[in-house]
């Protein structure tokens, strides 16, 4: 990652006031420098490896702040510093996770906004690669993204089988349902968004809008909303179905069978990867848990592995 000293200078250079005080750190993809301007400002810049694919992600979420919606509003870049993506945006602090048990409708409700807010793909910036965790809808014929959040190859871990299987099954699947694609966000987990009350904060994580179809958006969240920071956290079955039903209800659409069976798949996917990435050291919470859950997801993905 790039030196606090080169982060500050590029600061004080793109933004004419030199941070005077940092406030915050943190990270995992991106490492998050919380910095208080000289003039008074609150800004947080962010530095992760390039792609070009942050150019397509800033500038969704520059359209969604300037259309109202509750995200940080970029103030400088991306730019290419040492090859990594430089960004400043303002700083949105306090709030709180929204209490799960309650239901996911406010959060369906914030993704359908997000989504109709959002602007026309053909008019953005390339969105791919998607993130891996995602990427069902990746160039080539391997299984697994050539590399996941770690930086590790997934490819390259034997089995478990009934994960492989399953998730190629989810790529056939996903691979021939092509309505037209919408701009959403891939992470829509509640860790990343804050809330004051019942009113929305902010969301976070702009580094993972994808551009995939409505209903592949949808299930991916529907898969992960629930998850509110700890490694074993996902949502259930019976919670994904809610978010799926929520969700249509506060769009106002209600999709065919064809829709709902990718939503599922699209879900089942983000799943899949969570799970494989646990193989992959040696065995976890995703994994276990999903071998249980695996049977009724299929079902409701229009998926039988039996023969494959």
């Amino acid at each position: 990652m790039l030196s606090d000293s080169v982060l500050l200078d590029w600061c004080g250079s793109r933004l004419g006031s030199r941070p005077r005080t940092a406030i915050l750190r943190s990270g995992h993809l991106s490492h998050v420098l919380g910095v208080i301007l000289a003039d008074g400002r609150r800004v947080a810049i962010k530095s992760r490896k390039f792609e070009e694919r942050i150019i397509g992600c800033t500038t969704v979420q520059a359209h969604l702040a300037s259309h109202g919606f509750p995200c940080p509003a970029p103030l400088a870049g991306p730019d290419k510093v040492y090859g990594h993506a430089v960004t400043a945006e303002t700083m949105i602090e306090g709030g709180q996770q929204h209490d799960v048990n309650t239901g996911p409708h406010p959060f369906a409700s914030l993704l359908a906004r997000l989504i109709r807010s959002a602007p026309d793909v053909a008019r953005m910036p390339a969105l791919t690669p998607s993130p891996p965790w995602t990427a069902w809808d990746r160039a080539g014929s391997r299984l697994w993204p050539d590399s996941d959040d770690h930086g590790r190859d997934l490819n390259q871990t034997p089995g478990p089988d009934w994960v492989d299987t399953a998730a190629a099954a989810v790529r056939r699947r996903l691979l021939g349902y092509s309505p037209g694609l919408r701009i959403g966000h891939g992470d829509w987990e509640s860790q990343n968004i804050r809330w004051a009350g019942d009113n929305q904060l902010v969301v976070h994580d702009w580094d993972s809008v994808i551009a995939q179809p409505e209903a592949c958006i949808v299930g991916l969240a529907s898969a992960v909303w629930a998850a509110q920071g700890k490694p074993h956290e996902a949502a259930s079955v019976q919670q994904s179905a809610e978010f799926l039903t929520a969700y249509q209800q506060a769009a106002g659409v209600q999709w065919s069978e064809d829709d709902t069976r990718a939503a599922w798949a699209a879900g089942l996917w983000v799943r899949l990867f969570n799970a494989k990435k646990d193989a992959a050291a040696g065995g976890g919470p995703q994994l276990d848990r999903l071998a249980d859950e695996l049977p009724e997801r299929l079902s409701y993905a229009g998926l039988d592995t039996r023969s494959t």
